[in-house]
């Protein structure tokens, strides 16, 4: 959903929602307002608003200028997979709100984590396949240092810089070993995995340093991040440094996934598991077939269609049209989660009807991502060759 599509209820409720920890949110102007909600729009969880409501307001970044910066980081370790997609909406969110987009590459980080089991050169060549998918997913904007314009950095080139390791290390000041293992999770490691391993206790030192020495207004990451973040934000308070406002959006299950949610993110959507997986290269045959063994049952409220729905297509499209086979009835078009799921659980439509329904609305999505890499296969190949 687009800054342009904006409903005015949409922007009260979500103003609604900060004002009384945040009171001066009500000092924005209507447009300001606007533009502060289609930021978060969507989003699981928003800690730290005020330095953005700050931000809109005037007050001057850490470089001492007016652009509003955001930052997300990946380690480039394979193909897409539509968790990317999640954040993508939300980056283009921020573009079209003014802010200035940054996709940190985090080759160094992918190395700590034994990513193509610490092979550079596989990493950054995977850094500039990404590059190409953001570009996409993103719908191309202006590339630049600006306000709505798009930016990549990998960390090697960040880590050059003289200050860097100072950062670090000032970061790693009175964390306790203990409570840097609770934040392995922001690598996909369990606490335990690491103690033979001097450098992963490192990573999360270096993902605060980062964003204090990106200047960074917004930090955007999926939940599984939030350690990272609230990390940074200890960080910043010791040193009295700015902090960031952190933007976490959700995290899409496993096609495989069934039940509630778990905190510890195993349930979550992983390109190790392709079967449980949306890639973004899937066709349009392959995820109609992937997602019709995906879990869904009629009497539950909790599955990764339903998140599917609520998380991407609904926020980027505004409905969802469910199209069976005309011997079993005629279109029909919902525009909130609770009216599809319900028309699931009391069988107005059928299962594998609103799985497909789900599957196309996601292929539409992906099709510049298909385009693109028929017309331009090499870095794909190139990546599908280090699997």
């Amino acid at each position: 959903m687009g800054i342009d599509i904006l409903q005015d209820e949409d922007i009260s409720r979500i103003i609604s929602i900060y004002e009384e920890e945040n009171p001066k949110i009500n000092s924005l102007n209507e447009d300001q307002k606007r533009k502060l909600v289609n930021m978060i729009y969507s989003t699981e969880e928003v800690v730290g608003i005020n330095h953005l409501i700050s931000r809109f307001l005037g007050m001057k970044s850490t470089l001492d200028d007016e652009v509003i910066r955001c930052y997300v980081g990946y380690e480039p370790s394979g193909k897409a997979h539509v968790g990317w997609l999640v954040q993508a909406l939300s980056l283009r969110r921020i573009l079209q709100s003014g802010g200035n987009v940054l996709i940190f590459l985090a080759d160094w980080h992918a190395w700590v984590n034994d990513k193509f089991g610490g092979d550079m050169e596989k990493i950054q060549s995977t850094g500039a396949y990404m590059e190409q998918v953001f570009k996409v997913l993103l719908n191309n904007p202006k590339e630049g240092e600006g306000p709505g314009e798009l930016r990549f950095l990998y960390a090697s080139e960040l880590m050059n810089s003289g200050d860097y390791w100072a950062t670090v290390l000032k970061c790693s000041k009175n964390m306790s070993l203990a409570k840097v293992r609770k934040t392995f999770s922001i690598m996909g490691r369990s606490e335990d995995s690491s103690d033979g391993d001097l450098s992963k206790f490192f990573y999360p030192a270096m993902q605060a340093a980062d964003i204090f020495k990106l200047h960074i207004d917004i930090a955007l990451g999926g939940m599984d991040q939030r350690k990272a973040h609230m990390y940074m934000r200890k960080v910043g308070d010791k040193y009295k440094w700015k902090k960031a406002t952190c933007i976490h959006t959700p995290i899409i299950s496993s096609l495989k996934a069934s039940g509630e949610r778990m905190d510890s993110f195993d349930h979550k959507m992983s390109k190790s598991n392709p079967s449980g997986a949306i890639l973004l290269h899937d066709s349009p045959e392959k995820l109609r077939k992937k997602m019709r063994k995906a879990y869904l049952d009629p009497t539950e409220r909790n599955s990764p269609i339903y998140e599917l729905v609520e998380h991407i297509i609904l926020p980027e499209f505004g409905k969802i049209t469910v199209t069976p086979k005309p011997e079993f009835g005629n279109p029909s078009v919902y525009s909130t989660l609770d009216s599809f799921i319900d028309a699931v659980c009391n069988e107005t439509i059928h299962p594998i009807d609103a799985k497909f329904a789900v599957a196309d609305a996601i292929s539409e999505l992906l099709n510049p991502i298909h385009q693109y890499f028929e017309a331009n296969p090499e870095l794909l190949q190139k990546v599908e060759s280090f699997v």
